[in-house]
Formats: C-alpha cells, sequence, structure tokens
C-alpha cells in the first residue's frame, strides 16, 4: 500500500507536467497570432482639390393665361420671341424651351335653378426654357429683371455650376489619398520601430463636392451645384503591412 504511494504521485506529477506543457503551448500559440495580427495597421487617408467649375446651366419659366386654348398659345409664342431677343442680346445661345404644361382655369358659378357647377374660364400655359453654357461668367450674371419690365410672369431658378471632368479628377485623388494614407502609416509606425512593407488593402470612400472653404459632408456624398468654385474631398481607408 506505501510502495503505490508514490507510484500515484508520480502519475499525478507527469498529468500535471503535461497539462501545464499543452496550456503553455496554447498560450504561446495565442500570443503568435496577436502578434501577427498586429504587423497591420490601418489609417485613412485624404486628398483635397480645390476647382471651378466650367458648365453653367440657366433654367426659368413664363406663364400667360388665355380665354381660350389659341389665345394662350398665341402669347406663349410672343412670349418665346421676347425670351429669345433677351439672351440673344445677352450673348446667350444653346437655348431649349422644354414641353409646355396646360393647367385649366375653373371657377364656380350657379345656374338658374341654384345649382354650383365648375366651367373651365380660360388656359393657363406654363413654359420652362433652358440654357447650357461653359461661359460661365455669364450665365452667373444673368439677370431676368428685363423681361419681368416687358410685362412677363417670368421666374428663374438659381443657376447651377457643373464641374464636368470630375471622373479623372477622382482618379488622380484617390492616388493622393493612398499616398497620404501611405505618409501616415509611415510616421506611425516609426515610432513603434517598425516599418512599412507594402500595402494590404484599400477601400474607397465617398466624394464630398462642396462649395469653396465649406465643411459639409454626407454618408452618401455632397455634389454641390449652387458654387462656381468647389472643394473636392477623397479619402481612402487602407491598411499596410508592417515589419
Amino acid at each position: 500500500m506505501n510502495k503505490s504511494r508514490p507510484q500515484l504521485f508520480g502519475m499525478l506529477a507527469g498529468l500535471f507536467l503535461a497539462a501545464g506543457l499543452v496550456c503553455s503551448t496554447v498560450l504561446g500559440t495565442m500570443a503568435w497570432v496577436k502578434i501577427k495580427s498586429s504587423q497591420f495597421i490601418t489609417v485613412k487617408g485624404s486628398a483635397r482639390k480645390n476647382i471651378e467649375s466650367d458648365l453653367a446651366i440657366w433654367s426659368g419659366s413664363f406663364v400667360v393665361e388665355g380665354d381660350t386654348l389659341l389665345d394662350a398659345q398665341h402669347k406663349v409664342l410672343a412670349n418665346r420671341a421676347v425670351v429669345e431677343k433677351f439672351l440673344g442680346d445677352a450673348g446667350v445661345t444653346n437655348i431649349t424651351f422644354a414641353p409646355i404644361s396646360i393647367e385649366e382655369i375653373r371657377a364656380t358659378q350657379k345656374d338658374s335653378d341654384g345649382w354650383t357647377q365648375q366651367r373651365t374660364t380660360g388656359f393657363r400655359l406654363t413654359q420652362p426654357v433652358r440654357v447650357e453654357s461653359t461661359d460661365v461668367g455669364r450665365l452667373e450674371h444673368l439677370n431676368s429683371m428685363p423681361l419681368v419690365e416687358q410685362g412677363l410672369i417670368f421666374t428663374t431658378d438659381a443657376p447651377q455650376f457643373i464641374y464636368t471632368s470630375v471622373a479623372e479628377a477622382k482618379v488622380e485623388m484617390l492616388a493622393d489619398a493612398t499616398q497620404d494614407a501611405l505618409a501616415r502609416a509611415e510616421q506611425i509606425a516609426s515610432h513603434g520601430g517598425s516599418h512599412v512593407v507594402r500595402l494590404h488593402d484599400a477601400e474607397m470612400g465617398v466624394f464630398q463636392i462642396t462649395p469653396l472653404h465649406s465643411s459639409d459632408t454626407s454618408g452618401e456624398g455632397v455634389n454641390d451645384t449652387s458654387s462656381r468654385e468647389k472643394t473636392i474631398t477623397a479619402v481612402v481607408t487602407a491598411s499596410f503591412l508592417l515589419k
């Protein structure tokens, strides 16, 4: 009985030693995985570029009324001629007149028996007009007040300003944003005694086209058309392998 007890203790010691070796192996593996996973760094890079719109869109519309549809159509043609002359005198070409919208003017009247009924008393026609031009400054300062002074019921929308080379600018700016991310990664890695080996992956963020000096952003991206001068911002999230 006393001889078997040392053997039992020996077996238990062996089991504890084996368990310890297993635990140390697992911990060592976990530490190795942690070290390995830490060999990547993820940073954001950005690039900004100020641009000036190279296309302007000017649009407006005028309204006429007539007792009959034919009468209203004649007024539309007369007003069109006035608008075309005004734009031509301002040095503007490439004028587009969109389809006319027609609305009946109705009034409620009582008949001899005292019953009320709706009847058409006239027609209201709206004629949209649109101009596109690369002469951005000309459309930017185009004032439609002379048309109103001639008796036209004319309203205008705010001009739209477009930068037509956005696609080309995006390619250039993605490269710049990635380069900015690389510079940031190298700076951070150097403080930890590492250096960047190569780019692992990169994800492009949304582009923001905002008025100059604006800080507006959106998760879907901003595409400003209200200002002639704009800023394009590109963002890239990049991961780099370290050594």
